[in-house]
This record gives structure tokens, C-alpha cells and sequence, in this order.
């Protein structure tokens, strides 16, 4: 075998070598960072549940308080 045919191959097996370790590392490199988008989401998930359940206690309170101030008119208005 030649030298120009042992220097050939061997950069053919430096260059193999570097583009999939290159893949690997970048491929490593996108999995974490869609692991700490799905962190973010169901954080985000988590607020907008939170919120939808107070948004309905708040609307719970919110009828409470009309009843309220519709019995005190009632007694205001029977008072006098």
C-alpha cells in the first residue's frame, strides 16, 4: 500500500471519527434542551391550572357577594 493511500484512509477515519462524534454531541446538546422546554411547559401547564382554579372560586365569591348585598338591601329596606 502506498503512502498517499495510507494518509487517504486515514484521514477518511479522522473525518468519520469527527462528524459523528460532532453528531453525538449536538444530538446530547438538543435532548437537554428539550427536556428543559418540557420542564418550562409544565411549569407554565401548572399556572394555567392554578389560575382557572381561581378564577372559578373567585367567580364563586363573586355570586356570594351578590347574594350578601342583596339580602342587606333587603334588610335596609325593611327597616325602614
Amino acid at each position: 500500500m502506498s503512502e498517499g493511500m495510507l494518509v487517504a484512509l486515514l484521514s477518511l477515519l479522522g473525518t468519520l471519527a469527527g462528524t459523528f462524534g460532532g453528531i453525538l454531541v449536538s444530538n446530547k446538546l438538543v435532548n437537554y434542551r428539550l427536556q428543559q422546554l418540557e420542564i418550562k411547559v409544565d411549569k407554565h401547564n401548572s399556572v394555567i391550572d392554578r389560575m382557572y382554579c381561581a378564577e372559578k372560586r373567585l367567580d364563586v365569591f363573586n355570586e356570594q357577594l351578590k347574594a350578601v348585598d342583596s339580602r342587606m338591601d333587603t334588610l335596609e329596606f325593611n327597616e325602614n
